[in-house]
């Protein structure tokens, strides 16, 4: 199969053809750095993270950049409020999400652009649109004119007549509905010099400005959230194609994390920070959990929903670790027709996932049977696949081996004593006894499988966190 994608601007389902063939350029709205970052703000990145692999499982060359804008409204209200330089405030909250991406084994870019670094790029763009006659300036400031350019609202479906841009009138605006290229310096404000006078860049202009300077005029494909449709990414789209270039091919948008079917944000008070989640499970489950829905799809959060999918994948881990002990080294091996099927059908990760389940389920059946080396090569088709999600037990982001021989020899000759006292209970029928066994083990975190040999123990985790 073709990898066909949505594509939000045409809102149909594309055949993937690169501009040049062997390569894919995708750029992501990264971070506007004000904060410490929660987990809807990282479910872009696992998500387009999914993209990358599967391009490059495929042979591409992918040309992959995300944007940090250390520039903003909310960046210097926020340092301002605490008293702390607002360059300070950025520099310390751009770290914040790099651990964060670094802990959920998000590859790093290719290129991570800041907006204060291509000042002259902007520049640039602002100058093409006022030739263009797209954009003028007053007052210090410069703004795109929105009825210049036909194509204004495509993307979003947005009508001009309806048009908010969520910004102030501003100083010298023609129309309302124009939105801002340039803001003209303000006291206390940090500012750059430009023709029109010392300000500071629109957050609508750095991308375009940022996008066009690594990845060329015409790009493949453009990615971010559900909610930066409108304005932003109807704004980047008008002020890239006045300006003369071809910009994006493709439009991909992720859904949002939701609590109580609202969008996760500071601003409603429903934040679930990194690090916090990180205390509750793995960073492998927590990746897990926020790249098992589709992209497109809202994720509503909650332990339970959490938890449940981190047992999940501590049972596909087990499977992997149960056949390690049994066969050896597994060789990652090629991902199942039914899994390329799923993600080149708009990376349906969800499909995707219930064929991982299924091989799971044969080569644990296979275990059960004696068929050790159908159980390993059905573990190395897990692996690939897991490989393309990001979550293979065995990476080395993931797995990184000890010497605790000792310690794992006497856990094993407790766990052995606990399991010979549940098969002598179930030997006498005395059910109460031999469950209390097993439901003692599994909250201590130990995986049982009743195989045809006999029961056989593996390190999960530890039950009862949510409670």
């Amino acid at each position: 199969m073709t990898l066909r994608l949505f594509d939000t601007e045409r809102r149909t389902m594309r055949d993937f053809a690169p501009l040049v063939p062997g390569r894919a350029s995708v750029y992501l709205c990264g971070a506007t750095v004000q904060g410490e970052p929660h987990i809807g703000h990282v479910r872009s990145g696992v998500a387009f993270d999914v993209l990358r692999r599967w391009l490059q499982a495929h042979d591409y060359d992918v040309y992959f950049i995300r944007n940090v804008t250390d520039i903003d409204d909310k960046i210097l209200n926020k340092a301002a409020e605490a008293g702390r330089p607002w360059w300070e405030w950025a520099a310390t909250y751009e770290r914040a999400f790099d651990r964060a991406y670094e802990a959920l084994g998000v590859q790093p870019p290719s290129a991570e652009p800041r907006a204060t670094g291509h000042i002259t790029q902007m520049v640039d763009l602002m100058r093409r649109l006022i030739d263009r006659g797209h954009a003028y300036a007053s007052e210090g400031n410069v703004y795109f004119d929105v009825q210049s350019y036909p194509d204004y609202g495509k993307l979003s479906g947005h009508k001009l007549d309806d048009v908010h841009q969520g910004e102030s009138a501003g100083e010298g605006k023609r129309d309302p509905r124009d939105f801002t290229l340039w803001k003209a310096a303000k006291p206390g404000e940090p500012s750059w010099p430009s023709p029109w006078g010392p300000g500071r860049p629109g957050w609508h202009l750095e991308c375009s400005a940022m996008a066009e300077f690594y990845l060329g005029a015409e790009f493949d494909i453009h990615c971010g959230g559900m909610d930066l449709v409108f304005p932003h990414h109807e704004n980047e789209i008008a002020q890239s194609k006045a300006s003369g270039a071809g910009f994006a091919q493709y439009w991909l948008h992720n859904g949002w994390v939701t609590m109580g079917g609202e969008k996760m944000s500071k601003s409603l008070g429903n934040v679930l920070s990194v690090p916090n989640v990180l205390k509750k499970v793995r960073a492998v489950e927590l990746r897990f959990y926020l790249g098992s829905a589709h992209y497109g799809s809202m994720l509503e959060y909650s332990d339970k929903a959490l938890y449940d999918a981190a047992a999940s994948y501590q049972r596909i881990e087990a499977f992997i670790h149960r056949v390690a002990e049994r066969a050896g080294e597994i060789p990652v091996g090629k991902w199942t027709d039914a899994f390329a099927e799923a993600m080149d059908d708009n990376l349906a990760v969800p499909r995707a996932l219930a064929e991982v389940h299924r091989v799971v389920h044969e080569g644990n059946k296979a275990l059960e049977s004696g068929a050790v080396d159908t159980a390993r090569e059905l573990a190395g088709q897990v692996r690939a696949m897991l490989n393309i999600l990001g979550v293979c037990p065995y990476d080395p982001k993931w797995y990184a081996p000890e010497d605790t021989s000792a310690a794992q020899e006497a856990l094993d000759v407790l766990v052995r004593a606990e399991l010979d006292r549940r098969q002598q209970a179930r030997a006498d029928k005395d059910w109460g006894t031999a469950d209390a066994v097993r439901d003692r083990l599994v909250a201590a975190g130990i995986e049982v499988t009743d195989t045809a040999q006999g029961p056989e123990w593996s390190l999960g985790a530890a039950r009862g966190k949510a409670n």
